[in-house]
């Protein structure tokens, strides 16, 4: 009898015993996602992705994970308490994963479309630099751009031994980038 106890017991184990594997993976895997395919702005680094991801994971499995877990023993009555808050906690797992990749995949144009903003930004300074200012083409590398609003950039370009850079206001929904210089040399950091 006790050994039919044992068995059973370590069978529920088996089949309920998926929250905490599923957290370090997805803890993992989200971290590397929300690095390389945020759902928001340009990405960020390892430690930060791995801080958010293991955070949100970590509020579902404590916070909400019991409650769904009391929903779903409600419904099967059959499940003990701690297998039905497993299952309620690897499914939630499996939902941020899930929420994370398709935040990632539809924020994705806009992350592109950022990206060749600023690309266009360098080039049109670049170009302006090279032809009408061109003691300051050795500051092309510190270029400083700062996003204005949709499609707007204020881009500063500073010349080693001077403090006031040149800038430019660049218009990006248009091509080639439209320029217009700035008249006041302040830069983008102040």
């Amino acid at each position: 009898m006790v050994e039919s106890i044992r068995l059973r017991r370590l069978r529920w184990r088996l089949r309920g015993a998926w929250q905490w594997p599923t957290f370090a993976v997805a803890t993992a895997l989200g971290a590397v996602l929300v690095a390389r395919l945020p759902f928001q702005g340009t990405g960020g680094d390892a430690v930060g992705a791995i801080l958010l991801v293991a955070f949100i994971n970590l509020l579902a499995v404590a916070v909400v994970a019991p409650f769904l877990g009391l929903a779903l023993r409600r419904r099967r009555q059959d499940l003990p308490f701690i297998i039905a808050r497993d299952y309620a906690g690897t499914a939630l797992l499996v939902a941020i994963f899930a929420a994370l990749l398709l935040g990632g995949i539809v924020h994705r144009s806009a992350r592109l479309g950022q990206e060749a903003d600023r690309t266009a930004v360098f080039l049109a300074v670049h170009d302006y630099v090279l032809r009408e200012a061109p003691a300051f083409a050795a500051g092309l590398g510190t270029l400083d751009s700062r996003q204005l609003e949709d499609e707007r950039y204020r881009a500063c370009v500073y010349r080693s031994g001077e403090r006031h850079p040149i800038c430019f206001f660049v218009n990006t929904d248009q091509s080639p980038a439209g320029l217009v210089r700035d008249t006041e040399r302040l830069p983008n950091r102040s």
